[in-house]
């Protein structure tokens, strides 16, 4: 754990004392080092499931494919931050870089945590570096607004899981999640208890986020720069599905009943927003809303508990973690050169970047689930699991699955194909820059295909 810990906290420093022309080679270099160190961590899923453990810190099959995926992208926010930063004071890139890295801390920290105080700390510190993102280097004046919604709706959802876990610590005397599932089985039964419960799972059900409390996360996606929308897509977002995962299993017996309004609303929020995406005029507030229809695939596979719902819904946020960042890095490349989120008035791209298109095509088909891909691997163990549960449930992911690749094409034929409009013409050309940060996001996706089993968490 710690040679991973240590080279991140170091780049603090390294970004600070580094000569100005060598900023960005150099946290590029190092932080592509920790997250091919990080690969090593997947050599180890034991059979008891905790590793590399300490007091505080220990890796099992559930946090180190999400630890891996958060340090994997810290090179690839570096990469994609470079061209648009570029015009600023230097200070202020160093600063930029810093947030990134300080994300990347807590989200070790928060991943790593054996203790479930401490996960919660962690949990609320990314919202810190994430709100700094947003606000000061987003694109339009609403920034601000989208920074109170992200703020607050987290907020508002986390207090209550504070309250909670004290509870817990209260009842059981310890809150390590090395003990507490061994722990004698809380006898829930009054309706203080199914409080508790709600308490229990309300901040991690905003975060993911659930339908119906879902209004923070487009208006941050298309506020926040390019790398903030990578890293609220691909880890954020996964720290609500991780900690409903952890809180879920000691929540028993309660869940078989409560847990109802919550699957019905990420159910029918799948159909929702996915009938949003497809009114949708700005590239980002498309990939936004599809994260949230993807993640309500991941609620209904936690909430019914069974392996293959735990494995689905680990596997669908490993691979929607790739793919959501790649298609927002995709349509940063398109916002460099158009300096317009609208898709109407940046088509027929295919014509001039051939090569853009390519990598396009294969995040919006890994996007709408293509058969090889984990993606497919996540939705049908999730869409098989719900439907073992209730037959009634293939009516709204099958629907769910059709308008997720009707939205998926629809967003690939306005940008690539079609007439180019004449005021286009002149674009920069595709940088290998761009090219490797595509390739970067969509081979693990591929190679994923071939070894599975990395990212199956405790169901192998």
């Amino acid at each position: 754990m710690l040679k991973i810990l240590i080279p991140t906290l170091m780049l603090v420093p390294t970004t600070w004392l580094t000569p100005a022309k060598w900023l960005w080679p150099t946290t590029l270099a190092h932080s592509m080092l920790i997250a091919l160190i990080s690969l090593s961590w997947l050599k180890y899923s034991m059979e008891t499931g905790w590793s590399t453990l300490n007091s505080f810190m220990a890796t099992d099959s559930l946090s180190t494919p999400l630890l891996v995926l958060t340090c994997w992208l810290l090179p690839l926010m570096i990469l994609a931050s470079q061209n648009h930063t570029a015009t600023e004071p230097i200070n202020r890139q160093r600063m930029y870089i810093m947030l990134l890295t300080s994300l990347q801390i807590f989200l070790i920290l928060a991943f790593g945590a054996t203790e479930l105080i401490m996960f919660y700390v962690m949990f609320e510190s990314t919202l810190i570096p994430t709100l700094i993102l947003i606000t000061r280097w987003g694109n339009q004046t609403e920034r601000l607004n989208a920074g109170v919604y992200f703020l607050f709706y987290t907020l508002a959802g986390s207090l209550p899981l504070l309250v909670a876990l004290l509870l817990l610590q209260n009842y059981t005397g310890t809150l390590s999640l090395l003990t507490l599932p061994f722990s004698p089985s809380l006898y829930l039964s009054s309706n203080a208890d199914k409080l508790w419960w709600a308490g229990c799972l309300l901040a991690f059900l905003v975060k993911m986020p659930l339908y119906g409390v879902h209004l923070w996360l487009p208006k941050a996606h298309v506020e926040a720069p390019v790398a903030g929308s990578m890293v609220l897509a691909a880890v954020l977002l996964k720290l609500g599905g991780y900690g409903m995962m952890r809180m879920v299993v000691m929540l028993e017996p309660l869940t078989k009943e409560l847990s109802y309004p919550f699957l019905i609303f990420a159910l029918w929020g799948i159909i929702m927003t996915s009938s949003i995406c497809l009114r949708q005029t700005d590239l980002k507030s498309l990939i936004a809303y599809s994260s949230v229809s993807h993640m309500g695939l991941v609620v209904g596979g936690i909430l019914i508990q069974t392996p293959w719902g735990f494995t689905g819904a680990l596997i669908l946020m490993i691979a929607h973690g790739l793919t959501s960042s790649a298609l927002f890095c995709l349509a940063n490349t398109n916002y460099e050169r158009t300096h317009s989120r609208t898709m109407l008035l940046a088509r027929g791209l295919q014509i001039i970047l051939p090569l853009m298109t390519a990598w396009w095509f294969i995040a919006s088909l890994a996007n709408l689930a293509l058969p090889p891909l984990p993606n497919l691997m996540g939705e049908l163990m999730i869409i098989t699991s719900l439907f073992n549960w209730s037959w009634w449930t293939i009516v709204l992911t099958g629907g769910g699955t059709l308008i997720t690749a009707s939205y998926s094409l629809y967003m690939f034929l306005m940008t690539q194909r079609g007439p180019l409009p004449s005021h286009i013409i002149g674009l920069d050309p595709s940088h290998s820059r761009e090219h490797l940060l595509m390739a970067l996001h969509l081979l693990p996706l591929l190679l994923l295909t071939l070894k599975p089993e990395l990212i199956w968490g405790w169901a192998n």
